[in-house]
């Protein structure tokens, strides 16, 4: 074995089979292996030099992107215990870092309200890859959170305080903070940024529109007619006797609604994290926020006349709307809003629905990542 030859072997053991799978890394390889015969050793050496320079580049991204030795969740593998300043006492929410990049770190929003972080485990099979760093985190009264018995504390402004302390305990700011908020979170997110943009470099807001009225007619005018008519009478009629949890009621729902709108696949093939993340949901808060119904928002929801349509012209960070074909919200909706803040950018997922990120993954992450991207 030559010295160049055993130089390649080195370097592959240094940078490990990962980097190692790097074109610049594969070409030294090639080079110091295979090649070196059949080129002038001047040519070669440079050609070697060259590559080997970019690969080690690579290698040092790889290892530190996976390096936890300057966060104070280290011990803990990530996970990170943050108290929560409210009126009504101090709580506790759950955060877990992955990965690791001083320019980009992600702050998941989940839905619900009242879901949990665990539906973003999607996020796992893309995020590392392209080097970004991204936060689970389980909002007050949602998984591994504290869950107050106290209503009071399911207001919109009480969570986006809740949101700035967990900036605030992450270490997250202007140059490197971006939500990526979903449903409800990207109500959440929206809420936010109108308030503390200035800590923000991005903001992505995924299947969601600025209106809740405008949610409600879009179910009722729209998706709801494309139910078989049968179907439809049986919804409406136990909704106007306000009997959401019929069993009859749920099924018609889980059968006909759910695997149309909310996840384009078969329920029983409903991916796990997704499972989870629906049966662990805090369905008093939910009821709260929300409501019973699965056509819109009824009721004294805290929600119903939510509407910031007339404010995203005031939002001046680069902000990523995403929409779904299929999704209980208006696409063409989530479109208008990427127009009417003043740095938009909208991704249209053709074959998603509500939980785009599994039923149009590809196009979903791809163009995320692609988002964050930009931003660098």
């Amino acid at each position: 074995m030559t010295f160049l030859s055993r130089f390649g072997s080195i370097l592959m053991r240094f940078c490990g089979f990962r980097a190692f799978k790097t074109k610049a890394v594969k070409v030294a390889w090639y080079f110091c292996t295979f090649k070196h015969n059949k080129l002038n050793i001047n040519t070669m050496r440079f050609l070697f030099l060259m590559t080997l320079f970019i690969g080690l580049v690579s290698c040092d991204q790889n290892s530190s992107y996976l390096d936890y030795s300057g966060s104070d969740s280290q011990l803990s593998g990530g996970t990170k215990i943050i108290p929560i300043q409210t009126a009504l006492g101090t709580f506790n929410v759950w955060t877990k870092q992955v990965g690791n990049n001083p320019k980009i770190k992600v702050l998941l929003l989940h839905g619900g309200p009242g879901a949990t972080s665990e539906y973003w485990e999607a996020a796992d099979s893309f995020f590392p890859k392209a080097g970004i760093q991204y936060y689970y985190y389980d909002q007050l009264g949602s998984g591994k959170s504290d869950n107050p018995n106290d209503d009071r504390l399911w207001q919109v402004d009480r969570f986006v305080d809740e949101v700035e302390q967990v900036r605030i305990a992450l270490g997250l700011d202007s140059s490197n903070f971006v939500i990526l908020g979903h449903s409800w979170g990207g109500i959440l997110g929206l809420e936010y940024a109108l308030k503390y943009q200035e800590n923000l470099k991005g903001l992505i807001i995924s299947n969601m529109v600025s209106s809740i009225p405008e949610y409600i007619d879009y179910a009722n005018e729209v998706l709801g007619p494309q139910l078989p008519d049968e179907v439809l009478i049986k919804i409406k009629s136990y909704e106007q006797k306000e009997d959401y949890t019929n069993p009859e009621y749920l099924g018609l729902i889980e059968e006909h609604y759910y695997p149309k709108h909310v996840l384009r696949m078969n329920p029983a093939e409903w991916p796990n994290p997704v499972l989870r993340a629906f049966a662990n949901l805090n369905y008093p808060l939910y009821l709260k926020m929300q409501g019973p119904s699965e056509f819109g928002v009824v009721g004294d929801a805290v929600l119903k006349d939510w509407d910031r349509t007339n404010d995203l012209s005031s939002i001046s960070i680069p902000t990523l709307t995403i929409g779904a074909e299929y999704d209980t919200m208006d696409p063409k909706a989530m479109k208008k809003m990427s127009e009417l803040v003043q740095n938009g950018k909208y991704l249209h997922c053709p074959e998603g629905s509500h939980m785009a990120m599994y039923d149009d993954q590809k196009t979903y992450f791809q163009g995320v990542i692609h988002f964050l991207n930009l931003l660098n």
